[in-house]
């Protein structure tokens, strides 16, 4: 697999938990600022240069958080974190469901889902006997890497070995905000049709993975997975590409085994730097 993106293009610090909340003011600021000029209530159209200059604030404000989360799960507390994004219906939920189902006794795996409203994912995946943290955005569309912080608070993250992230459906604004996983696994169903690629080129330029799900109904809904497949290929070249049909258990052995593999590699890597 590629490296992981999102954690290698900040500069993780030593920042705890605790000093992630110390910069919450700052930063919902900052977004605020900008969340007002995106859904139109305010429009300085004089000052456009201006509001350039604070979105490339956020941003980074957004990787550096990112960067916190991601030194707090990943090397402080040794947790392997997947974040699973696309759009609503793609078959997130029950992808992760498929492989809390195939983990080890003796994995202890946490989740934290991201929702515009309600809580039917978080339940979905709380009867399979994990620890669910449910975040509803209200009127945002993905989830930030302050939001995750927070809900990390939940957990004793020393006892985690595996942690996915369910990022709120979305196949545009999750492309600006890492949220400090080891992998981001990008979820597109052939019920959106063979562009969605071509519709979407930066989310799947972000992810580490990328999920063609609903394989079963292609032919139906007269998608070609073939090429979207291609598409993939001419927007990431090095990205790997899984098809699955999750709802009947098909291709998941493969995904499963080659995240697996991942983690494997990772405590690797991480037990090789600690001598």
């Amino acid at each position: 697999m590629t490296p992981y993106t999102n954690a290698t293009s900040v500069r993780p610090s030593n920042r705890t938990l605790e000093s992630l909340a110390a910069l919450s003011d700052p930063f919902e600021s900052l977004i605020d600022t900008v969340r007002a000029h995106r859904f139109g209530h305010e429009h300085h159209h004089d000052h456009e240069e201006s509001i350039t200059d604070v979105e490339a604030d956020v941003l980074e404000a957004v990787r550096a958080r990112a960067g916190e989360v991601h030194e707090t799960l990943s090397h402080d507390n040794d947790v392997f974190c997947v974040e699973f994004a696309g759009s609503t219906g793609g078959g997130k939920t029950m992808l992760i469901e498929r492989l809390i189902e195939r983990a080890s006794d003796d994995e202890t795996i946490g989740a934290v889902v991201g929702d515009v409203a309600g809580k039917d994912d978080a339940t979905r995946l709380r009867s399979h006997g994990v620890q669910v943290e449910n975040i509803n955005t209200g009127k945002e569309c993905h989830l930030d890497p302050t939001l995750v912080s927070q809900a990390l608070e939940q957990f004793v993250l020393e006892e985690l070995d595996t942690l996915y992230l369910e990022n709120v459906g979305n196949m545009v604004c999750p492309a600006d905000f890492p949220l400090g996983a080891n992998r981001r696994v990008l979820v597109v169903s052939t019920t959106e049709g063979d562009d969605v690629v071509r519709k979407h080129p930066m989310l799947v330029q972000t992810a580490d993975v990328v999920v063609i799900n609903k394989i079963d109904v292609a032919e139906v809904v007269g998608t070609d997975v073939a090429r979207i497949r291609k598409d993939i290929e001419n927007v990431a070249p090095e990205t790997p590409v899984f098809e699955t049909d999750a709802k009947g258990n098909v291709g998941i052995d493969e995904f499963a085994s080659a995240l697996e593999a991942d983690h494997g590699h990772y405590h690797g890597h991480r037990d090789e730097s600690t001598h």
